[in-house]
């Protein structure tokens, strides 16, 4: 009587089973017997409530309506937060948004950096802009961002803050000097901290300097050092790629369609970054497409595939005003390791939300 039981209880229990495994997982080898129920090579396939945020979304250009630049991106706990300059020719703060897919974008209201905050006797009347975001080893995020042609610091446990100078004084990394300005940090595989930064006077003879930070990602380690590349004017952007590093970086002006995207490539974070890459210019204006001035740049990963965020001067095009809107497109490699031109759309990018 107990086995004829014991039988029907695992008869009904594989007819349940079965009945669940038709509508949530995917079963393979149901083997049943007397006394042993097993499940054998069994996938259990959990879709996402939003199967647009399984399948992602196709990102137009320019991500945003707003008149908006210098585009940095930290990527945390499942959003994109991505910092801008406001047009024309920044303003009191930074403009701060996130997002999960390009699409929706939510406002976030930054109590530091401002013009009042960050200003110095030497300080000039250039407003606040191209801030350069990272996320420290020690979890951190710290900001290195330009106001009145000096750079300024911050640090926030979290992207949208409360952010606070890194110095209890106010004053400025990196005091007014040789236009300084477009600060990018650069952490290497080793944990070695890097800051690149430097601009040109009078829309010519750009210069771009770089030093090593200590881990508290604001004392200087090393002396700063130029490594100016071949038509440099602004905006470098340190990358690594199967051990090699590129410098990229703006050259043209900013306000009209001679605004482009170089680089160069070396063996170490200090160069020398003495000749162009193949290719270089890699992103530049498309007077077919009335796509002008593309520039001012960084590059994230997202899904084993590389993208540039840019800024690229609106449409129709005035030489009046500075207004410029934010693109994404994709960055990708031949197979010597060489940068392939980017090609501007307005199409834009097929973007995978995070999980």
């Amino acid at each position: 009587m107990k086995t004829k039981r014991l039988r029907l209880l695992v008869m009904a229990a594989v007819v349940s089973f079965t009945a669940y495994a038709e509508n949530n997982i995917k079963v393979e080898n149901i083997n049943c017997s007397t006394s042993e129920l097993s499940v054998a090579n069994t996938s259990l396939d959990f879709q996402p409530s939003d199967n647009k945020a399984k399948s992602g979304v196709q990102v137009s250009n320019p991500i945003l309506e707003e008149y908006l630049a210098d585009p940095s991106i930290i990527i945390h706990d499942g959003r994109f937060y991505m910092y801008v300059t406001r047009d024309p020719w920044g303003g009191e703060t930074l403009a701060c948004k996130s997002t999960e897919d390009f699409v929706t974008w939510q406002d976030h209201s930054l109590n530091w950096p401002t013009k009042q905050a960050c200003s110095s006797p030497r300080s000039s009347k250039s407003a606040v802009w191209a801030p350069g975001m990272i996320q420290a080893k020690n979890g951190k995020f710290y900001m290195y961002v330009s106001v009145g042609n000096e750079i300024y610091c911050g640090v926030a446990e979290h992207p949208t803050g409360p952010w606070n100078n890194v110095f209890e004084d106010q004053r400025p990394l990196i005091p007014k000097g040789y236009n300084s300005i477009d600060a990018e940090p650069f952490i290497d595989d080793d944990g070695k901290v890097y800051l690149y930064w430097g601009s040109g006077q009078n829309w010519g003879n750009g210069k771009c300097f770089m030093v090593e930070l200590e881990q508290d990602m604001f004392t200087f380690a090393t002396q700063p050092k130029e490594v100016t590349p071949p038509n440099y004017i602004e905006a470098p952007f340190m990358i690594k790629r199967n051990g090699r590093y590129y410098l990229m970086y703006s050259d043209g002006k900013c306000i009209d369609e001679s605004y482009k995207v170089r680089y160069v490539i070396a063996d170490s974070p200090w160069g020398p970054f003495d000749k162009e890459g193949p290719n270089s210019p890699i992103l530049k204006s498309d007077h077919e497409q009335e796509i002008l001035g593309p520039g001012h740049h960084a590059v994230f990963q997202q899904d084993g595939n590389d993208y540039i965020i840019y800024h690229r001067l609106k449409r129709p095009y005035s030489e009046k005003t500075l207004l410029r809107q934010v693109c994404i497109d994709r960055l990708t490699f031949d197979k010597e390791g060489a940068i392939e031109p980017v090609v501007p759309t307005d199409s834009g990018v097929f973007l995978h939300r995070i999980y």
